[in-house]
């Protein structure tokens, strides 16, 4: 097995790294967010490379400003600092826009008219991850481009297309550093889409693709969960044309004592109840105890 300390601690200078930590402020940060911000930061610091925050503040309803900025004092009282940003997603709406008008332009986005409940509807009993595995229900019978509307679901098809001697997979390939060799069929793990919701937020799959690619990450430090995104974001990237990250690397989920995957409910384990009983150094420590890291690799911390 490959430990979390032999791949941070044994890296050869980069100084053309980019890594980035790009949490939701819809909560404070819980220890499972510090262990990503830790992590992406010693991999990329451990080359000499930059650090990029990015505020992923596209759902209206659940973002805010304050903790935003909470989130970033927690940063910096652990002693984090960023190389660029932050960088809002919300401010970036207008080059989503223009992606959305490159991808339409080639026929492969369609509206989609179904509800919730008719997607969930449509589930086989063994599609029980927490993925919607899409029917295409409203996906068209060709390729044709498509008028960008307001008031309805957009979706990105995958392979194959309708219509077309296209023979591209819809199989995406990609090393990990921890998890090894990844193959995803997209078709089978999530079939088109969503690159924005009906209330015309921009879908997260959408916005980090190209936030990642336009902003020359080089490496992708997180939790998981999201390793079907990662093939999804590629996916993304590709048909616009983008320049993928190099290096992705998918760490185990933190947990609490019961086996239950962290979340900002998690009062106990978030940074206001941290900050309040624990030292930085201690919750750094703590942090790295969780993720399997011993407390010697931290040799990157600001002085």
């Amino acid at each position: 097995m490959i430990r979390l300390s032999d791949i941070l601690t044994d890296t050869a200078p980069d100084p053309a790294a980019r890594g980035r930590f790009a949490p939701s402020p819809t909560g404070r940060m819980h220890l499972g967010n510090i262990v990503a911000a830790l992590l992406s930061y010693i991999s990329v610091k451990s080359k000499g490379g930059k650090w990029i925050l990015r505020i992923e503040d596209i759902d209206p309803q659940r973002s805010k400003q304050q903790y935003a900025d909470m989130l970033m004092d927690d940063l910096l009282w652990l002693g984090l600092q960023w190389d660029e940003g932050p960088y809002y997603q919300s401010r970036r709406s207008d080059i989503y826009g223009e992606c959305l008008a490159r991808l339409c332009s080639q026929g492969i986005v369609y509206p989609c008219h179904c509800t919730r409940a008719e997607l969930m509807a449509t589930q086989a009993p063994h599609e029980s991850d927490g993925h919607i595995v899409y029917s295409g229900k409203c996906r068209p019978s060709s390729l044709s481009p498509t008028g960008i509307t307001d008031e309805h679901i957009l979706r990105l098809m995958v392979p194959p297309y309708p219509g077309t001697d296209d023979t591209r997979s819809d199989i995406i390939t990609f090393d990990d550093i921890l998890l090894g060799h990844q193959q995803v069929s997209l078709h089978d793990h999530c079939g088109d889409f969503v690159i924005r919701r009906r209330d015309g937020a921009w879908a997260y799959q959408f916005a980090v693709a190209i936030d990642d690619a336009l902003m020359g990450i080089t490496e992708v430090v997180r939790g998981e969960d999201l390793l079907l995104s990662t093939a999804q974001q590629l996916y993304v990237m590709h048909r616009l044309g983008l320049k993928a990250p190099q290096h992705y690397l998918h760490f185990p989920l933190i947990r609490n004592c019961d086996g239950i995957r962290l979340s900002k409910r998690d009062k106990s384990l978030s940074m206001e109840q941290l900050r309040r009983t624990h030292t930085p150094d201690e919750v750094i420590a703590m942090a790295l105890s969780a993720a399997n890291l011993p407390f010697r690799v931290w040799s990157t911390r600001p002085r």
